[in-house]
């Protein structure tokens, strides 16, 4: 089995200043709405999310502002 995280791609909510708060990511076929961002933080070409999906389970996601692309950084299950 590989350790590889699965391809994500995120639907946003922008703000009235242009930042991007995830609302939903899909994983290949499956469709997970934000339940909750849990927390989020900046790194210099990164800002993360840590959200709850409405699946139950913990997802810390990443977005690359230079070049625009989101990632699955880490994945918990829920109870």
């Amino acid at each position: 089995m590989s350790d590889e995280l699965p391809q994500i791609t995120v639907e946003c909510y922008a703000g009235y200043r242009g930042e991007q708060t995830p609302r939903v990511l899909i994983l290949g076929e499956r469709r997970i709405l934000v339940d909750r961002v849990v927390d989020q933080w900046l790194a210099p070409d990164h800002r993360y999310f840590k959200v709850t999906g409405d699946d139950g389970h913990l997802y810390i996601v990443r977005y690359d502002a230079t070049s625009s692309v989101w990632e699955l950084t880490a994945f918990e299950r829920g109870p």
